[in-house]
């Protein structure tokens, strides 16, 4: 009782040794996962700003905005089942107000987002070195504008989320769109006036890579403040519903 006897080999393995392996390489997969969704953000994102600037804007606001939307939704149906597809530490850390994910899941979640999110960046340099800014999100506005407006769109965005995920995960038939889909409604409106990060490692990947750091507080402590203000507010609306996967919440 409580070994796994291995036919080739004829050694027992402790059971509890075949979770331990078993847990670290889900925490393996979920690392990667966050990694290659947040990368393929920050590629696909502000690649398109890229393109948009270096090739007389073809695509434009509009199509700009669309084209973070539409990663968003094709990484939350690609990973929404491994990681959650947060791609966005603000995201995390907004599960973690609202008692979704454990305090120790923190760190492997951001580090992964923020890592994916400079090789992105760093890739977007290699491929065209003569673009200033890389994408990184500047504001347009003014810096009170801005982040306020960041707060704002950051709180919309996490309580959509708040209301179509299952615990800390993304997924689900129409889970995609929604996001998406608010990512991109919100793109469309905030662009131009502060980027529209709502997301500190899109922000971070482009600001370090090309250099544009006098500004980038705003967008990694503006996003956080608005996913902060979601969880109460789902909370009164949706009740224990917004909490803990088993529907409680802790006073």
């Amino acid at each position: 009782m409580g070994t796994i006897s291995s036919r080739n080999t004829y050694r027992e393995v402790p059971i509890i040794q075949v979770y331990a392996h078993q847990y670290v390489q889900f925490r393996k997969n979920i690392s990667i996962a966050e990694a290659i969704g947040t990368f393929a953000l920050v590629f696909a994102g502000c690649g398109a700003i890229i393109v948009n600037d270096l090739f007389g804007a073809q695509l434009g606001h509009t199509g700009i905005s669309m084209v973070f939307g539409l990663i968003v939704m094709a990484m939350i149906y690609s990973i929404g089942n491994i990681s959650g597809a947060h791609i966005n530490p603000a995201v995390t850390l907004g599960f973690f107000f609202a008692g979704r994910i454990k305090k120790d899941e923190i760190l492997p979640y951001i580090s992964s987002q923020v890592f994916g999110a400079i090789l992105a960046a760093g890739l977007l340099k290699l491929l065209f070195s003569t673009h200033d800014s890389l994408g990184a999100t500047l504001p347009s506005g003014g810096i009170i504008n801005a982040f306020v407006l960041e707060i704002i769109l950051s709180f919309f965005l996490m309580f959509v989320i708040l209301n179509v995920s299952t615990g800390h995960t993304e997924k689900g038939i129409m889970a995609g769109v929604a996001i998406g889909g608010t990512v991109a409604l919100e793109a469309l409106m905030g662009g131009p006036v502060s980027g529209a990060s709502m997301n500190p490692a899109r922000s971070i990947g482009p600001a370090l890579v090309s250099g544009n750091l006098s500004t980038l507080w705003i967008y990694i402590i503006a996003p956080i403040i608005g996913t902060w203000l979601a969880h109460p507010t789902c909370r009164t609306v949706q009740g224990n519903e917004c909490c803990h996967v088993n529907g409680s919440c802790d006073d």
